[in-house]
């Protein structure tokens, strides 16, 4: 597993948080909703590109075309 990728998605999660945070104090509940969905979705499709990359290392590995 890269470690790098770890970390960005910790690096995300820490920057929605903050940003959440920051929204709801001011009285933004929806954009702070908004934050957090795209945080979701950033962090999703990192995943599933390494899920993708996994997939693809075993069909190579098992030599399935």
């Amino acid at each position: 597993m890269d470690v790098s990728m770890i970390f960005k998605i910790g690096a995300v999660g820490i920057l929605v948080a903050v940003l959440n945070q920051v929204l709801i104090r001011s009285g933004r509940e929806e954009q702070a909703m908004m934050v957090a969905l795209a945080g979701i979705v950033v962090v999703l499709m990192m995943v599933i590109n390494m899920i993708s990359d996994l997939f693809e290392s075993v069909r190579t590995m098992f030599e399935l075309y």
